[in-house]
């Protein structure tokens, strides 16, 4: 199954004046994604090599170089509604979501711990807890997740200060998960003020959607389904609607480990002015899904 990864930001190469720069322009350079695969109940598959991934750029098949699990560690931004209106699913929030924030920290085979941050989005996105290794730290930010009364879902201005924080961080490895309670959206900020910095920021977005599909044709509702909608497939990332808040334990325990049993596939590409507008991967085998999100160009080799 192929799966958009979204358009690559790059900045263009200086013009070849003479024949040796023009002999560097048809070098081959590297480059990375991390990738998740599934099989059909969304379990990761281990044990996969070169052979297993087809990517692609711009509909040009490249050579896979090498293939390895992911060790670097993340930096896990977790976005929980806070408003008035996820007052009935708070219990389900923050029963679900320990265990899934010691599942993050753990030390990885390199000894490696990823960072995760708690962020509300009632009434206007506040920090509940900072970037942290530890699971004690984060579990005072969970019990501070009370539905605010009075309050509306910020969700969409909540993506775009969570990206403006991971360029000030310089992240290595951004990621977003968001718990969102189907209703009204009151954020400020358009769907194409957000969707830009999000895809260039190179971190893919999980977005867990509790309750039936709200319907409205507001432009707040618009906004809010453009950054759902776009922002999930073309980072990624994923969306889920979870009918019953009773499911998000077990579906935050699945993404868990998916996030922690990720490839990183290195695959070969010309050296070119002109960057590719999307690239592509797939899964070989019948039955695999693979989600895919460029490494960022300070970590790749040239």
């Amino acid at each position: 199954m192929r799966v958009l990864l979204g358009v690559l930001v790059a900045s263009a190469l200086a013009s070849a004046s003479s024949p040796h720069a023009a002999a560097q322009t048809t070098q081959a350079v590297q480059k990375s994604l991390y990738v998740s695969v599934v099989d059909d109940d969304g379990a990761p598959v281990a044990g996969l090599g070169p052979a297993d991934f087809l990517v692609k750029e711009d509909n040009t098949q490249r050579e896979v170089l090498t293939v390895h699990e992911a060790e670097e560690p993340m930096q896990i931004a977790v976005l929980v509604d806070t408003s008035q209106g996820a007052r009935p699913d708070i219990a389900f929030m923050r029963s679900a979501l320990p265990p899934f924030v010691t599942a993050l920290t753990n030390p990885n085979e390199a000894g490696r711990k990823s960072e995760v941050a708690l962020i509300g989005f009632g009434e206007r996105p506040t920090i509940l807890t900072e970037y942290t290794t530890n699971p004690a730290e984060l579990q005072k930010g969970i019990n501070r997740v009370w539905a605010q009364q009075g309050s509306g879902a910020y969700f969409v201005d909540a993506i775009s200060e969570v990206v403006q924080a991971f360029k000030k961080r310089e992240a290595t490895r951004p990621v977003i998960v968001a718990i969102v309670v189907e209703g009204r959206e009151y954020s400020y900020r358009q769907y194409d003020q957000v969707l830009d910095p999000l895809r260039a920021s190179t971190a893919p977005l999980y977005a867990l959607m509790l309750g039936s599909p709200f319907s409205s044709i507001s432009d707040d509702a618009r906004n809010r389904n453009m950054v759902l909608d776009k922002g999930t497939t073309d980072t990624g990332g994923r969306r889920d609607q979870l009918l019953a808040p009773s499911a998000l334990g077990d579906r935050l325990t699945l993404l868990a480990r998916q996030l922690l049993h990720q490839y990183k596939v290195t695959y070969a590409r010309p050296q070119t002015l002109i960057p590719p507008e999307r690239v592509t991967v797939s899964a070989r085998k019948p039955g695999l899904t693979a989600r895919g999100t460029p490494v960022k160009d300070s970590q790749e080799r040239p």
